[in-house]
């Protein structure tokens, strides 16, 4: 019959959803360029920046919620599956790279210190041939109080470590038909991934040293901080599929969405590792502790 559909592929419906995410996205990154010069652009960023976050968060929910609907229908066959898994993949593959750029920094900065000085309102200073010049080129900088590795960072590891069995428990029970398993196993890892989010703002709230200030501050937040909005992404991601179990979701032969989580939620783990190895042992070594 013309017409009929005789392959096993998903081939969507023109959606409004791309183009709003797009000018979402557009709005959202011009709120924030007015937010770095709101010398120049006053107030107004505010405005700029709430329609692109609330356009984003709308298309998080229309978008999503679509797919989520095709997975229900039974439009995500195995090929679609397969190519799914073909997607995050590459996904996570490109998160890979967007951290190990901050790993180059930090052994970049760690190798090879800058002697600059932070003088405030966004001001450095040369100190080469002046004094405290000596003190700059040390890698974290001479008389910085670093956070003690074997204290909440070793905490927030053994928490992340123990996540990481608890989705894997959620992921064998779905597999298995266990329906109580999974929830538990979901349940606990949301909780983990909560906890780990409240000991790391209460770490940032007691460090003995800013943001800015010095190279190492500098990386230190960023590499630490990246890792930890990937933390609560990975939260929300598993959050919903928690939500998504309650409402007779997934099975144990289609359940990308859990699978994609799992994995997520696996590679947030793995670069924790690497955080707490380089950052927090081998970056604040033989400085003083806070």
């Amino acid at each position: 019959m013309a017409g009929a559909k005789n392959h096993d592929y998903h081939i969507l419906a023109p959606d409004i959803w791309p183009v709003v995410g797009a000018f979402s996205a557009l709005i959202f990154t011009s709120g924030m360029v007015m937010l770095m010069h709101a010398d120049f652009f006053g107030e107004g960023w505010r405005i700029v920046l709430g329609i692109g976050i609330a356009g984003l968060i709308a298309t998080f929910f229309g978008w999503f919620s679509k797919i989520v609907n095709e997975a229900q229908r039974g439009d995500h066959t195995p090929v679609v599956q397969l190519h799914m898994r073909y997607g995050m993949i590459l996904f996570i593959a490109s998160e890979v790279m967007f951290f190990v750029g901050w790993f180059w920094s930090w052994f970049d900065f760690a190798l090879f210190p800058s002697p600059l000085e932070y003088l405030g309102d966004n001001r450095w200073q040369n100190v080469i041939g002046q004094d405290g010049a000596a003190a700059l080129l040390s890698f974290p900088p001479e008389g910085i109080d670093v956070l003690d590795p074997f204290s909440l960072p070793l905490l927030n590891t053994l928490i992340l470590l123990c996540s990481g069995t608890t989705v894997t428990w959620a992921h064998h029970s779905l597999i298995n038909g266990d329906r109580d398993g999974l929830k538990k196993g979901l349940w606990l890892t949301v909780a983990l991934g909560i906890l780990f989010s409240a000991i790391q703002a209460y770490e940032y709230s007691h460090a003995a040293f800013g943001f800015g200030g010095s190279n190492y501050s500098s990386a230190f937040y960023m590499a630490t901080g990246f890792h930890g909005f990937h933390v609560l992404v990975g939260t929300i991601f598993l959050a919903v599929c928690l939500f998504r179990t309650y409402k007779g979701h997934f099975t144990p032969r289609q359940h990308f969405g859990f699978e994609a989580a799992a994995w997520y939620w696996h590679f947030v783990d793995v670069v924790w590792l690497f955080l707490f190895i380089a950052v927090y042992v081998w970056g604040g070594w033989g400085a003083e502790v806070h």
